[in-house]
């Protein structure tokens, strides 16, 4: 991967992570700024780490402006736009999810039998999705009853126009996470995670800007992993759970990257 030496490059179940490309580094970069606004020389620069050529990154920008992915302001300066908003909202309530006490009903998601379009099925995939609910089987999602709905009204609202909601006790719900969710595989990626969180954030601690690239990648990965996170009641879930203790570990380095990258970009 160009700007990332071969033995640097994190790794996900003993692969190394995917390279980004061109767009999915102005993406990222955007994804992970609050509010979402940055020059465009600022982003020109965070490609650089990838070595990535100045050319690649300015067209890859005017393409994600005329897909609608970014707008350009009045100030020459991009702004996440179209569903890239919708996609760091999510990001942002993967790395704090609203709970609420559980009090033992599952929601439960019945599709009708009707035919729909290839765009609805989309759009309820990706709002099953977002509501963090597992498919039983083709058709029939759940979870249990513990998220602030309230937070996704448009994702209900699209689940409600497709689909019978119905609430249900299971007679035993012991074995049902393990049937919908990989729960050991996301344990075992995400102590993968934490311990390579570990590794990097004592390199970002101590100024060595080398760290920037695989860093940038390791943010990434770990933001993608905890939306994946079902966020199941305590009750539900394996021992030794690892996603509260990713998220707070991911804060912390989050807060060491975002300053060491701030300084390397004042300093070009």
């Amino acid at each position: 991967m160009p700007g990332v030496a071969d033995n640097e490059i994190p790794t996900l179940g003993g692969r190394p992570l995917a390279p980004l490309t061109a767009r999915s580094v102005v993406a990222s970069v955007l994804l992970g700024t609050e509010p979402p606004v940055m020059s465009a020389g600022a982003l020109v620069q965070s490609a650089t780490l990838f070595g990535l050529a100045e050319g690649a990154v300015r067209t890859a920008m005017s393409r994600m402006v005329a897909k609608g992915e970014l707008s350009r302001r009045s100030d020459g300066r991009y702004e996440l736009a179209g569903h890239l908003v919708a996609r760091q909202a999510r990001q942002r309530a993967s790395r704090s999810p609203a709970v609420r006490q559980w009090s033992g009903n599952w929601d439960v998601w019945v599709v009708g039998p009707n035919a729909r379009p290839a765009s609805e099925r989309a759009d309820l995939r990706r709002a099953a999705g977002t509501l963090r609910l597992g498919e039983l089987r083709d058709g029939v999602w759940m979870r249990p009853d513990n998220l602030d709905r309230a937070r996704h009204r448009e994702d209900t609202a699209v689940l409600h126009s497709q689909a019978r909601h119905l609430v249900a006790q299971p007679d035993d719900d012991g074995d049902l996470p393990g049937e919908l969710w990989d729960l050991d595989g996301w344990n075992r990626s995400a102590l993968e995670l934490r311990r390579q969180v570990s590794r990097l954030h004592r390199r970002l601690d101590d100024d060595e800007t080398d760290a920037l690239a695989p860093g940038f990648l390791l943010a990434a990965a770990v933001l993608r992993h905890l939306n994946d996170d079902p966020v199941l009641p305590r009750e539900l879930l394996p021992r030794h759970w690892q996603g509260d203790r990713l998220r707070v570990d991911y804060e912390d380095y989050n807060a060491s990257y975002s300053a060491l990258l701030t300084r390397w970009l004042r300093s070009r």
